[in-house]
């Protein structure tokens, strides 16, 4: 299948419905993997984005099989720099299977975006960038999970200032597909570290060398190797050191250099052991450099839902082989195509001609000393330039000074800025050591002169991120999205689910710590799981009066009623005789339930023979019985000498006593 045709397939889902839960609502992006569209969860009235993967992976049993896999293994990644991962599931429904994963949706652009519309990043936005990158990477490594295919692309900028990474796992997935072979790389040619190249294998120093790329890109504007053909820069990859990104900036610090160095060492050896360790790296060079982190910006001008349909994939498949005339269409995408085999005696000669050849290196160390001075040449004339706009605005009155805010808060900052007739815009995030209300950076920064009227950034702290209310019974990925949100990391614990009476299965009773609880950024929080309701077994109280038998159902958890009398021979009059739910049966302690109660009605016939025939004839009456009374000679004083039924026998109510008189 073409590119030219499989956009018309994707473009065709709009307005389907996904195993009649997720509603296809627009087309955000295409690519030779999978077709990207804004959809809506109608079960929980969310939006979402669906990644809809391409035909012919949809068809490949183990490309399914590994795909669900990977997915499970992302779901279960929650970490505020991460895409979270919803669902994954296959439409059978809807022209033939449509195998795709429900995602968050970040409103906002990619990394290309933001590339493609400012160029070179500053210094200060492209760590900024970088270190929730990282961040995202570290947590994936310590999952056991590797990215493989870390781009501007799979880098998602919210309109929050928030940086997240996409797409865990579908390379690897894509890999197991019988579409490809040991003999084909699959990945995103421009970011593809030598190891992919040569070997296809990939641990966490795969990702770094990606992203020291991204790093290198994000500083110069470009990617460090472009080509005519896909192989060709795979090559460079093999067979190149990535130059300094200083060669094409040089007013970037030689501190700099070596982080990106660092990161794109041809031999996996020789880079740090993992995300984590060279997040730590940056951050140190950062505080040494005395750079403070700032806002990453989504472009003004950018609509991302139209941007990205319109502006062509940003990943797509290519040919095994790539014609060569064919060219490699920008950095952006991810291929498949062979991996290059090179003989080991074309290598030595390879390397042998390279190092008999040292004019070849003095044209080319020259070519470099003119690109470096026609840099210092450039920069002199910019630097020119602003001395004399300086000096005009000095000589005109218009220049000021940024002042001193950081630390302060924040209406005394917009106070002071507005004196210094500059304008305040205040961007707000979480910070573990500054207070709430309190100017963390400002940029311009202070001391800095700018003309007046200029607005100056303010990032004011929300102070250490706060539990979230989470609402008793919402579903538990309502609850991790809400926790990232807060920049909190979401756990979960099957050891501290609970029983509850209304609460569902599977959906929410509480978060531990509770909301409200200010914690350091990215601590975790417990999502406490309902078991649903308690299984519970009916005490049994047959035989028990009716007031021991209400006490004994109401200190189980039960509401009991008075369901019937009847009678019973063998039970008392008020005694139980059963219950219903019978007793020792097991039920769901929902809510408080109903247990009806049958009490026995039966009358224990009195020893009559105590009594004269007029007290007898009353206390039948009172007890509901009749009362036959035989004598040989009628007298009111006659005295009972026989009964039947005897004395103690449990009868009917209205039952009929026989007695004898004399």
């Amino acid at each position: 299948m073409t590119s030219e045709t499989r956009p018309g397939r994707g473009a065709g889902l709009v307005g389907a419905m996904l195993e009649r839960r997720y509603r296809v609502e627009s087309l955000i992006a295409r690519g030779g993997m999978s077709t990207v569209y804004r959809g809506l969860d109608t079960r929980l009235d969310r939006p979402v984005a669906l990644k809809v993967m391409d035909p012919q992976y949809s068809g490949d049993r183990s490309f399914v099989d590994r795909f669900e896999l990977e997915a499970r293994s992302a779901a279960r990644l929650h970490h505020p720099d991460v895409v979270a991962v919803y669902d994954q599931g296959v439409d059978r429904e809807i022209d033939g299977d449509q195998v795709y994963l429900v995602m968050q949706l970040v409103e906002g652009c990619t990394l290309r975006d933001l590339i493609r519309d400012q160029g070179a990043l500053p210094l200060p936005l492209a760590l900024s960038v970088l270190e929730p990158v990282l961040s995202a990477l570290a947590a994936a490594h310590r999952a056991g999970m590797v990215h493989r295919d870390i781009k501007p692309e799979n880098v998602l900028i919210g309109r929050d200032g928030s940086v997240k990474v996409a797409d865990f796992g579908l390379v690897r997935a894509a890999a197991s597909a019988g579409t490809t072979s040991g003999s084909v790389i699959l990945g995103t040619v421009a970011y593809l570290s030598p190891e992919q190249v040569t070997t296809g294998a990939a641990d966490p120093r795969t990702d770094l060398y990606s992203a020291g790329i991204v790093l290198y890109e994000m500083l110069t504007g470009r990617p460090p190797y472009v080509g005519d053909t896909a192989l060709s820069v795979a090559y460079r990859h093999v067979n190149d050191d990535v130059p300094a990104p200083s060669e094409q900036v040089p007013e970037l610090p030689p501190a700099i250099d070596d982080l990106v160095l660092r990161a794109t060492r041809r031999e996996p050896e020789q880079r740090p052991v993992g995300a984590e360790a060279f997040l730590a790296d940056v951050r140190r060079t950062r505080q040494d450099l005395g750079i403070e982190l700032v806002p990453v910006p989504v472009p003004a001008s950018e609509d991302p839902t139209a941007q990205l349909a319109v502006d062509g994939p940003p990943t797509d498949q290519f040919p095994a082989v790539p014609p060569a005339h064919s060219p490699s269409g920008g950095p952006q995408g991810t291929r498949a195509m062979q991996r290059p085999v090179v003989p080991e005696e074309d290598r030595t000669q390879e390397i042998a001609a390279v190092r008999a050849a040292p004019d070849t290196r003095h044209h080319a160390q020259r070519r470099r000393g003119s690109r470096v001075f026609a840099a210092w040449a450039g920069a002199i004339v910019v630097l020119a330039a602003l001395v004399g706009l300086t000096a005009w605005w000095l000589g005109t009155g218009s220049s000021v000074e940024v002042p001193r805010v950081v630390g302060q808060p924040e209406d005394v900052a917009v106070k002071v800025l507005e004196e210094a007739q500059l304008k305040a815009t205040v961007t707000r995030e979480h910070d573990n050591s500054v207070a709430e209300g309190t100017v963390i950076s400002s940029s311009p920064q202070e001391g800095r002169q700018t003309v007046t009227g200029t607005e100056v950034r303010l990032v004011v702290s929300l102070g250490r991120p706060k539990v979230p209310d989470i609402a008793e019974g919402a579903s538990v990925e309502e609850a991790q999205s809400a926790l990232m949100d807060a920049k909190l990391r979401p756990a979960l614990d099957s050891t501290r689910d609970q029983y509850h009476p209304s609460v569902p299965e599977g959906k929410v009773i509480s978060v531990d710590p509770g909301p409200g609880t200010a914690l350091e950024i990215s601590s975790p929080v417990t999502i406490i799981v309902s078991k649903g309701p308690q299984p519970v077994d009916v005490p049994d109280v047959r035989g028990q009066s009716k007031e021991d038998a209400f006490a004994a159902l109401r200190n189980a958890g039960f509401e009991p009623y008075e369901a019937s009398t009847q009678f019973d021979a063998d039970v008392a009059a008020g005694h139980v005789i059963s219950t219903d739910p019978a007793g020792g049966s097991t039920v769901l302690l929902t809510g408080t339930p109903r247990v009806g109660v049958v009490v026995s009605n039966a009358v224990t016939v009195p020893d009559f023979g105590r009594y004269s025939v007029q007290q007898a004839k009353e206390e039948a009456a009172r007890l509901g019985l009749q009362l036959q009374v035989t004598q040989l000679f009628p007298r009111e004083d006659a005295v009972i000498f026989g009964q039947y039924p005897f004395p103690g026998s449990k009868v009917q109510p209205g039952s009929s006593i026989q007695v004898t008189a004399i």
